[in-house]
């Protein structure tokens, strides 16, 4: 990937950019020429944040008038102490602003991260945002990070409540915690998780580590990312599935469910390892992990949740993907739990297989396989503003 080797602030079709690796060695060395911008929600600040940023926050009110041109940046900043510095060091630091994972400014021209650079350097700032946003930060240099010491409760959507500690007597499955992954730092694992019997859940970074691979017996593995690529392609030991998504509101995500999770089958009815992965393992992956306990393990959405975060305690799938798991909740109730595959990814195979089995031919199944498919394909628009990294 090109931004590791990056040491300035780049620019091109994204805008001007900083790579997590540039932010990483600046803040090494103590550089107090980089002001740092938090711009999502309050909420997710308090979460975690990168160490030393200063958090804004724009009600809808006030974001009206940032779209007007006409907002002092330092009139929303709460805190006496972070004002002070934003105004002491804001035009003659390097302002590096981030969301929570942004890789094109030009994708959404409307959204807080975009107005905020562009009224700072309109105000005569040296603007630029933070590549990947805090996941893929958070991912690599989580001890560049400050977080509480323990998360709280999450209320989701329609009365769906996720608790991080939910009493693992209420389910017959359990995560082995020491094995694959040793760490108990709720921010990140160097290894992928085990959340079923040869089903593990990971990065980008674990899915380049061949001998991660290896050990854990993994030879499929399902990249659910639009651009970062397939390490091993050209060993005939591993099969790919890759799901071109991005992080992002306008993406559908559910539209894949049943290819990916004939993929998992494959896998795992020859007794093999198939590893689940995005960038930074929290979002994407997270939900077709989920959509796959949901599906052949006949989970709820909130016993499903429940159950991969108590594997990997970081995880965090974005609004409009829980949104389509409840939507894939209630097709699965409707249906009876049936389910199938499609055919919307993209399969790589290194073998002298055959490729992907069409659906079977088992008459009601294949009305079923075919309604579902059809009413998730509907539930959100795919967007062709896929991610740089």
């Amino acid at each position: 990937m090109p931004c590791r080797e990056s040491l300035e602030i780049m620019s091109g079709d994204l805008g001007d950019f900083l790579c997590p690796d540039r932010l990483r060695e600046e803040m090494t060395k103590g550089d107090k020429s980089i002001l740092l911008i938090d711009c999502r929600s309050q909420s997710q600040y308090t979460r975690a944040h990168v160490r030393g940023a200063i958090n804004i926050t724009l009600p809808s009110l006030m974001l009206n008038r940032l779209k007007r041109g006409n907002l002092n940046i330092s009139s929303v900043i709460q805190n006496n102490e972070a004002k002070e510095r934003f105004t002491k060091s804001s035009k003659s630091a390097s302002v590096v602003l981030y969301d929570e994972c942004s890789t094109d400014l030009n994708s959404n021209p409307s959204a807080v991260i975009n107005l905020l650079v562009k009224k700072l350097r309109q105000d005569g700032c040296r603007a630029s945002f933070l590549l990947g946003g805090f996941s893929t930060f958070e991912e690599r240099f989580p001890e560049y990070c400050q977080s509480p010491d323990h998360e709280s409760n999450i209320v989701g959507l329609c009365n769906l409540r996720i608790s991080p500690n939910n009493s693992s007597s209420s389910s017959s499955l359990s995560c082995n915690s020491n094995e694959p992954c040793s760490t108990a730092s709720p921010i990140s694992c160097p290894y992928p998780v085990q959340v079923l019997p040869n089903l593990y859940l990971g990065s980008a970074k674990n899915s380049a580590d061949l001998a991660q691979l290896r050990q854990y017996g993994i030879t499929h593995v399902l990249n659910v990312t639009a651009n970062v690529p397939n390490m091993f392609e050209n060993e005939r030991e591993f099969k790919y599935l890759q799901i071109p998504i991005s992080d992002h509101w306008s993406q559908n995500l559910a539209a894949f469910f049943p290819e990916a999770i004939k993929f998992i089958d494959e896998a795992r009815d020859k007794q093999e390892g198939v590893l689940v992965h995005c960038l930074a393992g929290i979002s994407r992956s997270v939900t077709v992990t989920v959509a796959y306990l949901m599906n052949r393990e006949k989970m709820s959405l909130n016993h499903a949740y429940d159950h991969v975060k108590r594997c990997k305690p970081n995880i965090s799938p974005n609004f409009t993907f829980m949104g389509q798991l409840l939507e894939f909740e209630k097709c699965l109730n409707n249906n009876g739990q049936k389910g199938g595959p499609g055919t919307q990814g993209k399969v790589a195979k290194n073998d002298n297989d055959n490729d992907v089995d069409e659906i079977d031919s088992a008459g009601e199944d294949d009305d079923v396989l075919t309604s579902d498919s059809e009413k998730l394909s509907s539930l959100s628009p795919t967007s062709s503003n896929d991610s740089p990294i």
